[in-house]
């Protein structure tokens, strides 16, 4: 699409236009995604578990990765351990009335994760402080931590062992995040289904 042609485009074209620079970001770290989808099938196929967490948008696409684990993608294969951690809203409020909103994820997190868990935090900005005490909760448990910002370098990016770092603006951001979740997925899924194969299971 041409200057002149973005000038005069619909809302909706100017959005399309501004995913795609996004998702070509995102197609660059595929090899990441694939390794992410691998390492979290090893990890959770030996007892392990994930343990996600966003605000907002963001904590509609952990709950949807985690539901993915528990569920299924799509095919069969046996339920893993995930949990998004924003769910449980007696947990959240009873934090948050008796700490501060600050530390609804970080206290969670001291109390479930163990070593070998992962720890995904999502966020676009990548400077909500409820998910940076987290991300410092979960290496103090000997869990491993990624997350999935906007653009980096960021608080977030600075504290997780990885990041998935996208430019673009927040609901671009947002949206190949969940493209990102759907291809860890397909990683894990093809890497189960590999183990089980071989195991004869």
């Amino acid at each position: 699409m041409s200057i002149h042609q973005s000038i005069s485009a619909s809302p909706v074209e100017r959005h399309l236009v501004s995913l795609r620079p996004v998702l070509d970001a995102l197609d660059a770290e595929s090899g990441r995604l694939d390794r992410w989808g691998r390492t979290l099938a090893a990890r959770l196929m030996r007892g392990n578990r994930m343990l996600a967490a966003g605000n907002g948008g963001s904590a509609a696409e952990a709950q949807h990765f985690t539901a993915e684990l528990v569920g299924r993608f799509d095919g069969e294969r046996r339920p893993f351990s995930a949990i998004a951690l924003h769910a449980d809203t007696s947990a959240v409020t009873a934090i948050g009335n008796d700490y501060g909103y600050d530390e609804v994820f970080a206290r969670q997190v001291s109390g479930h994760a163990r070593h070998g868990d992962v720890v995904v935090l999502l966020s676009t900005s990548g400077a909500s402080r409820n998910l940076l005490l987290a991300a410092k909760a979960a290496s103090a448990s000997g869990a491993t931590t990624w997350a999935l910002t906007g653009t980096g370098p960021n608080p977030l990016s600075s504290v997780v062992d990885e990041c998935l770092c996208l430019p673009g603006p927040a609901a671009n951001v947002q949206e190949a995040q969940l493209v990102a979740v759907h291809a860890i997925c397909r990683a894990f899924d093809a890497a189960v289904a590999e183990a089980e194969k071989r195991s004869g299971s």
